[in-house]
């Protein structure tokens, strides 16, 4: 019988293992857009209260999805 579970990627590595890791990843880049675009919406009062300038938020913003 052919079960999925047992194949492998090039570095041996289950394919659901591989999957699992490519969703956590996926799942990363979309909470790092999220507080991106939600830090970029912050008032400068409240930046100002959470320690940051307008300066780093807008370098931080600027950053691809994928770049931490």
């Amino acid at each position: 019988m052919f079960r999925a579970a047992h194949l492998t990627t090039a570095q041996h590595r289950p394919i659901g293992k591989g999957l699992a890791l490519v969703a956590l990843t996926v799942m990363a880049w979309r909470a790092r857009r999220k507080d991106r675009t939600s830090l970029s919406r912050l008032d400068p009062h409240l930046l100002r209260d959470i320690g940051l300038d307008e300066g780093t938020v807008a370098v931080e913003c600027a950053k691809p999805f994928w770049r931490r």
